[in-house]
Parts: C-alpha cells; sequence; structure tokens
C-alpha cells in the first residue's frame, strides 16, 4: 500500500512537472551563494550534466547524503558533472548553513533558496531530491529522499548519461 501510495505521488509530481512545462526544461535561476553574492545556473552548470541537491540543515537523510554527494561530486568532476547544492533553510536557520557545510566538508557550490521559490517552481515538494539535467539542459533523472545505497543509484544513473 506505501509503496502505490509512493509511485501515485510521484505521478502525480510527474504529471505536474509535464503539464507545467518545467518537466525537461533547464532551469534558470540566480540565487545567493555562502558569501551572499549572485549566482547563476548558466555560470555554475556542468560541461556534460549537473546534478542540483535540495537539501536542508534539518533534514536528517540530507545530514546522511551529503558526504556521499560530495564524494560523488569530486569523483565524477573531471568528466564535466558539476553539483550545485541549495539549501532551504528559512530566515532562522540560515546562520546554520555555512559552518554546516564547512564541517561536512562540500566542496561545491551552495545556494540559498530561502523561501523555497526556486524549488516550488522545479516542482521538488521534499527534501532532500536530487535532479540531473544534461548538457542540452534535459532534465534526465528526478531522485526524492535519501537512503544507505542511493549513492549506488545515483552513480549509476550518472554513468548512464555520461554514455559509459
Amino acid at each position: 500500500m506505501k509503496l502505490n501510495l509512493k509511485i501515485s505521488g510521484l505521478i502525480i509530481v510527474m504529471s505536474l512537472l509535464i503539464s507545467s512545462g518545467l518537466y525537461g526544461q533547464e532551469p534558470v535561476f540566480r540565487l545567493r551563494d555562502m558569501d551572499n553574492q549572485w549566482r547563476e545556473y548558466g555560470e555554475l552548470k556542468g560541461r556534460n550534466l549537473t546534478l542540483i541537491d535540495f537539501w536542508a540543515t534539518w533534514c536528517q537523510p540530507c545530514v546522511k547524503s551529503m558526504p556521499m554527494l560530495n564524494e560523488i561530486s569530486e569523483e565524477y568532476e573531471s568528466q564535466g558533472v558539476s553539483f550545485i547544492g541549495i539549501s532551504i533553510d528559512g530566515p532562522r536557520s540560515q546562520s546554520k548553513i555555512v559552518p554546516f557545510t564547512q564541517s561536512m566538508g562540500i566542496s561545491y557550490p551552495i545556494l540559498k533558496d530561502m523561501n523555497s521559490q526556486l524549488m516550488s517552481e522545479l516542482g521538488v515538494s521534499a527534501v532532500p531530491t536530487l535532479l540531473i539535467y544534461d548538457a542540452g539542459g534535459e532534465l534526465v533523472y528526478f531522485h526524492e529522499g535519501f537512503r544507505p545505497g542511493d549513492e549506488g543509484i545515483i552513480r549509476k544513473e550518472i554513468e548512464k548519461h555520461l554514455g559509459h
């Protein structure tokens, strides 16, 4: 029953993305980074793939996924794969983002989506959620949640879309 609800939910999300015209469309956004500087998707996207991870400091699955995503990011960086972390922490937890990412040793750019506007525009409804875009800007993979072992699934998706 739980699996059917999850599949139904995913079908609804995908339907909304398709009907809204956002599914498959390259994101265009401008958000502030940890130094409070404006950064645009176009300057951060990868040559071959771009992975966008929506997360929050209060999200336990996010805490578990980020070190693994950082490792994957470093592993594939030379192959034109870029990671962008997007924190949805609100005003009350903004001060935790920098120390949190530093303690985790996160090496990829972290941007702030305080009001979750971008998250909403991209049809993301939960954290963590990972989106993979190809070089042409098409959404090729959508992964919600994180459990041990998901890093293997993410690596397989990267490999598949890199053509390995």
